[in-house]
């Protein structure tokens, strides 16, 4: 008789190098922009509302605003509707992350040999894009109708740096909505109810001394009224270091404190 020798299954690692995380991660960020070919509206979505807050803006509150010069108060409000639109925008990423979520794409993806991070990473990067693209609408659209950049192209370019990198922190709040909510239209629910008051109560759109003193006391610790100030000192000149600092430092503290949260969630969730 000869012996036989049964060969043991081997164990397949799930663990994924930082390199091929990497790769993942761009990978699944490129399917989320390819398949706005596929979904047009949500690209009407993102050109839409910007153009319409700005007509809006401009031409039903610029004349009271301005003593009848729409695009005096334009001038003057075009960063803040940039910066209000950019953190709207971020709960579009807690929505789709929902979406993922509750038809299950997730439970598909976490069957691959990917990086685990990497189809939150990716949604995160490709709506950072979309982010730039309706920030260049607001601007696009606001220079047709009257506004002009008074620094130059270096300062626009680091605006909307800062943009960005206060979106992609304040995204965070957004994914963790996404992952506690159990429907999409709840993450949008909490947009209006929280970014709403939030940048109405700053700079964004009027002046801080306009205020009542007890608003003013909160407006001028408000992050959006910091992030406003800083948009408005890069593109239309005047102080730059003082709200670009607070408004880094308020995107470090909000990253640092609901990072962990949305992650240590969807760990759970998922």
């Amino acid at each position: 008789m000869t012996a036989s020798t049964v060969t043991a299954p081997r164990t397949l690692s799930r663990r994924v190098s930082p390199v091929a995380t990497l790769r993942h991660t761009a990978t699944l960020a490129w399917r989320s922009l390819v398949q706005i070919k596929h979904n047009p509206m949500e690209l009407i979505d993102l050109s839409i509302q910007p153009i319409m807050f700005v007509l809006l803006f401009t031409y039903v509150f610029g004349g009271q605003m301005a003593g009848g010069h729409p695009v005096q108060y334009l001038q003057f409000a075009l960063p803040g509707i940039i910066a209000q639109n950019a953190m709207f925008a971020t709960m579009n990423t807690g929505f789709l992350l929902n979406t993922d979520l509750t038809k299950g794409v997730f439970d598909r993806l976490r069957s691959l040999p990917i990086g685990r991070m990497s189809p939150l990473a990716g949604r995160i990067v490709a709506d950072t894009v979309k982010q730039a693209w309706s920030m260049a609408i607001l601007l696009a659209v606001g220079m047709i109708i009257g506004f002009r950049v008074k620094t130059d192209v270096v300062h626009l370019v680091l605006a909307f740096l800062l943009l960005l990198v206060f979106a992609l922190a304040f995204s965070w709040i957004a994914v963790l909505i996404g992952v506690l909510v159990s429907e999409p239209d709840k993450v949008m629910i909490f947009g209006f109810t929280t970014v709403f008051p939030l940048s109405f109560t700053s700079s964004a759109f009027a002046r801080v001394d306009t205020m009542p003193g007890w608003l003013q006391a909160w407006v001028k610790i408000n992050p959006v009224t910091h992030l406003a100030d800083a948009t408005r000192g890069l593109i239309n000149g005047g102080a730059i270091a003082s709200p670009v600092l607070k408004s880094l430092l308020w995107a470090a503290a909000i990253a640092v404190v609901f990072a962990p949260l949305a992650v240590r969630a969807l760990r759970r969730r998922v």
